[in-house]
């Protein structure tokens, strides 16, 4: 099949799926548009396994896991900067990049997280403005001779100092990407702290956590945006978590702080998608960590499963585009990196695409005439519309493989780059 009939055979594809959700109210041409200002925040640690650049860079600790040795990951902060370019140019849309701490551009000097200044994140600042790629920020409390079991709630006043002067120079450096790009960063502080077994010092430790954070808030940062995340548990620290979800959501709440949901950190019963009308009766903003646990945190690729659709749904319903960033947070090691960087952002979009092309305002009129059976009967019948030929659509007018073309880039990308590595 020629390119100029697939185009043809994917433009009539659209042109069917416009009139069909025209007789529902819903304008497709108003969602392509929702779609290519709808960013996502690209992690850079799929491309390495969350090993980063740091001189002295120990062992992936504090409850952080990858697992899988598939060839040809990044080793050095050029080929993850050419992996990540790889994986934009298979991805329809502009889409940040969400970088943490330990991604700094060291250039063999040994800096220790408490020295950390923004001299090297700036040509991270450099290549983000030659490739149209606004940036976002992440502390670091993993993977260091101090993280131990705790770190910004560890009694030791030497220890948590250490860590609150890491984060208050991350806030800074956030803040200065914030001006270079004129666009607010989004730095998240997510720490590991808790314990592996019983412990009876709970609310010693979340007074000292506490205690910290306001320390580390004090400072107003105009050009970058904070957010907080909790979690269940970490490996090794299963019977505690000083930075709970209700720790967090009450500070994030009694602050006006941003707080992150990340689709992994609940309990498996917990939906993460219904927290999102409840927590923006109270703080201003949600960041997404969206990845896909499999029984536990174990941020396997997002894919367009039923937790992932919800989750975007219940934004649009909640009229919510505006107030929620999107970052993705899963490191599979076991396959071809670049290829689950397309696969879990496509599918991230693909939700966002069904989300928009629901006939909410139908629905919500039948559920408020308490219409049950109309409502779900519509939402049925949603389900099977033709939203892929919208989808199609956008990715064609971004120039990006449409459908399963992705796979062969990829393939390709692995026999002349990766698999040399």
């Amino acid at each position: 099949m020629t390119i100029t009939m697939k185009s043809e055979q994917i433009t009539k594809a659209y042109e069917l799926a416009k009139a069909r959700y025209a007789d529902l109210g819903i304008d497709t041409e108003n969602v392509i548009n929702q779609l290519q200002d709808f960013h996502l925040s690209m992690h850079c640690w799929q491309a390495d396994d969350v090993a980063g650049f740091e001189v002295q860079a120990g062992a992936l600790s504090g409850g952080i896991q990858s697992t899988g040795n598939y060839p040809g990951k990044a080793r050095n902060i050029d080929e993850l900067r050419a992996d990540v370019l790889k994986a934009k140019s298979l991805i329809p849309g502009n889409h940040r990049l969400n970088l943490h701490e330990i991604y700094g551009d060291f250039k063999g000097k040994v800096v220790d997280r408490d020295e950390v200044d923004i001299t090297y994140f700036q040509s991270w600042i450099d290549w983000g403005k030659e490739y149209n790629t606004k940036l976002d920020f992440n502390s670091t409390s993993f993977s260091h001779p101090k993280s131990g079991n705790l770190s910004l709630s560890n009694p030791d006043d030497s220890i948590r100092n250490f860590w609150i002067e890491h984060t208050k120079r991350c806030r800074d450096i956030a803040n200065a990407i914030g001006e270079a790009q004129g666009d607010p960063c989004i730095m998240n502080l997510w720490v590991h702290d808790g314990c592996k077994d019983q412990s009876v010092n709970h609310f010693l430790y979340r007074h000292y956590l506490k205690d910290s954070l306001d320390q580390i808030f004090a400072k107003p940062q105009p050009m970058m945006k904070d957010c907080i995340e909790g979690k269940v548990f970490g490996i090794g620290l299963e019977s505690f978590t000083v930075g709970s979800h209700d720790f967090y959501t009450a500070y994030a709440a009694k602050n006006n702080i941003i707080l992150t949901i990340d689709t992994g950190h609940y309990h498996p019963t917990e939906s993460p998608a219904d927290k999102v009308s409840a927590v923006l009766q109270f703080v201003p903003e949600l960041m997404l960590h969206v990845s896909r646990p499999v029984r536990w945190d174990s941020d396997h690729v997002t894919i367009m499963d039923d937790p992932t659709q919800e989750l975007f749904s219940e934004i649009v319903r909640a009229n919510a585009m505006d107030r929620v960033h999107y970052g993705l947070d899963f490191f599979d090691g076991s396959i071809n990196r670049i290829g689950a960087y397309v696969i879990g952002s496509r599918a991230a979009q693909k939700c966002m695409t069904r989300a928009l092309l629901e006939p909410t305002a139908q629905l919500s009129r039948y559920e408020l005439e308490g219409k049950g059976f109309q409502v779900l009967g519509l939402l049925e019948e949603a389900k099977a519309l033709p939203w892929n030929a919208v989808y199609d659509e956008f990715c064609q007018r971004n120039d990006v493989p449409v459908g399963a073309d992705f796979i062969a880039a990829i393939e390709q990308y692995e026999r002349d780059v990766t698999s040399k590595r």
